[in-house]
């Protein structure tokens, strides 16, 4: 395993742009083209953007398509084994015997399965999806394997809809750049962990132009520690093991309220 250290010149462009991410957006709001969100002045939608995200933009960063159920196989696929190294993840995230982890967007349960036989029966694995579909393959998968400690539950685009001060860990694989309302989520993922609970952020690299993803579904270090921003997050360490992607884990600081 191993860590890659902030080096000064990103913390210091991360300072500058979390600082300044109320101005960004506050110009971007007089474009052509660009109105704010009737909801939430945190984001602008724009006619103009890409194919592959919904015109939703948060911090500079427009948000991408959600893969529905229809393309569940395509987590399953065998070439995951390699291109991802889920078992890597699993141990650089040194979890315990009875933790509780909620695995965000959890699909058919690829990581959640695994998970389940590092934490043992006295833990508990939350497979948070919003898509009832999902939620099903996720059960019948489980009822194959036999695997008890995993519990499935359905979400919304801003809640996941956990217990407070319950988590130990929160698992994100490839899936925060899809959150149609990552602040809010973020906001309510901060109120359901215990006091130093972690999250960990699992995103395709930005920074690698090789790795062979579309860009919207990639994010960089620099990005993802900017919308940590805003939160009671406070980060520990990047994992740069993995292939493709880097794991970016932080820790709650204080307690939170949830978001509504």
């Amino acid at each position: 395993m191993h860590h890659q250290l902030i080096c000064p010149a990103i913390a210091a462009a991360f300072f500058a742009l979390g600082h300044c991410s109320p101005a960004l957006g506050q110009s971007a709001t007089n474009a052509k083209g660009v109105r704010a969100d009737p909801e939430n002045p945190r984001y602008t939608h724009r006619a103009q953007h890409s194919r592959d995200g919904i015109g939703k933009f948060y911090m500079g960063r427009e948000i991408a398509h959600v893969m529905g159920h229809l393309g569940a196989g395509w987590l399953e696929r065998p070439s995951r084994e390699v291109e991802e190294k889920p078992q890597t993840l699993i141990r650089s995230l040194k979890l315990k015997k009875g933790d509780n982890v909620a695995d965000i967007g959890v699909g058919t349960g690829y990581f959640a399965r695994r998970i389940a036989r590092v934490i043992g029966p006295k833990g508990t694995v939350y497979g948070v999806d919003i898509q009832p579909e999902m939620l099903e393959l996720l059960a019948q998968n489980l009822g194959k394997l036999g695997i008890k400690n995993v519990k499935g539950v359905l979400g919304t685009i801003r809640n996941p809809n956990l217990p407070a001060n319950s988590i130990d860990l929160t698992l994100m694989v490839d899936v925060y750049h899809e959150f149609s309302h990552p602040h809010e989520m973020l906001q309510n993922i901060c109120h359901a962990l215990k006091p130093g609970g972690r999250i960990a952020f699992v995103e395709y690299r930005m920074e690698d132009p090789n790795v062979p993803i579309k860009l919207l579904h990639k994010m960089s270090q620099l990005q993802v520690m900017k919308e940590a921003t805003p939160h009671p997050l406070e980060w520990v360490e990047t994992i740069s093991a993995l292939p493709r992607q880097h794991v970016i884990v932080f820790k709650k600081t204080v307690a939170t309220p949830a978001a509504k």
